[in-house]
């Protein structure tokens, strides 16, 4: 793989439910309307689970997950083409949090930020 080797940990806090993240989150309908710079694979079931496998694009490159954890408060990704690392979120009342590890040519802090943001923005928008 090219690129260099990039890590980041984010915690923010948002005005919403452990539920309501958990949704956004794990729901490939809503994960589409916040994270707007990604184009998610058609045909994802209602909700991801533990071993499902789908790939999403920015721009043309192309990055494979799997989803190695699904829970109520986790999320947990294996990425591989275009990222080649892992990154799993975690949530509570009033927070979430990401953490993101690969080697990729992407600049892999400024779609996490970009990703949180977007996430708040959303999440304030639904309440």
């Amino acid at each position: 793989m090219l690129g260099t080797f990039q890590q980041s940990q984010l915690r923010i806090e948002v005005e919403a439910s452990a539920s309501a993240i958990r949704d956004s989150l794990l729901r490939p309908e809503q994960l589409r309307k916040w994270l707007w710079f990604q184009r998610l694979a058609q045909g994802m079931p209602e909700q991801l689970h533990s071993g499902l496998t789908f790939t999403s694009w920015t721009g043309p490159i192309a990055i494979r997950h799997q989803v190695e954890v699904a829970t109520p408060v986790c999320l947990r990704f294996l990425l591989s083409q275009g990222v080649d690392g892992y990154h799993e979120w975690y949530w509570g009342e009033g927070w979430v949090q990401s953490s993101l590890a690969g080697v990729s040519v992407l600049p892999l802090n400024l779609a996490q930020t970009m990703s949180l943001l977007s996430l708040r923005q959303f999440l304030a928008t639904k309440a």
